[in-house]
């Protein structure tokens, strides 16, 4: 497997990584990423300043990705970690520990200070996960996601 920043190519293989993995959990639809109408041009998306999307790809297929951007409505210091899914396949293997940490070395390179997140309750694995790399658990949100259905935000000073 190995980590490399999004392709043209990928916007279709990376969006159905995502659906698929709301359908597989149960997740809410409204108010996550699920619905972003940005879902399907993630390559474009990405291509803006201080922006970044990496993906996972094992055997010539896209299994899971990560992004990073400024978040939007706040401070120019604070950027955030945006829509980071894997394949059930590649769960459990390192990479979203590799692939966070790509995120937050470009983050550093863009002069960000803190790098937000926000997810849902029940992913208490991410949730984990996010801890153990530094980020702490806030008592409300920040920003303008859209993603008003994520109860749980964290941040992380870099």
């Amino acid at each position: 497997m190995i980590i490399r920043e999004i392709q043209q190519k990928d916007n279709a293989q990376i969006a159905e990584v995502i659906r698929a993995i709301f359908h597989e959990l149960d997740a809410p639809k409204i108010g996550t990423a699920y619905a972003d109408p940005i879902l399907d041009t993630l390559f474009e998306v990405y291509q803006s300043p201080r922006s970044n999307y990496y993906v996972v790809e094992k055997d010539g297929k896209v299994v899971g990705g990560c992004g990073i951007a400024p978040l939007e409505n706040e401070a120019i210091s604070v950027c955030e970690l945006q829509k980071m899914y894997f394949a059930p396949e590649i769960r459990g293997s390192g990479y979203a520990e590799k692939i966070i940490q790509n995120c937050l070395e470009f983050a550093k390179a863009q002069n960000f200070e803190l790098c937000y997140l926000e997810t849902l309750s029940f992913m208490t694995t991410a949730q984990k996960l996010y801890q153990r790399i530094g980020f702490e658990n806030l008592s409300a949100p920040m920003g303008n996601t859209g993603h008003n259905s994520c109860q749980v935000w964290m941040i992380k000073h870099l």
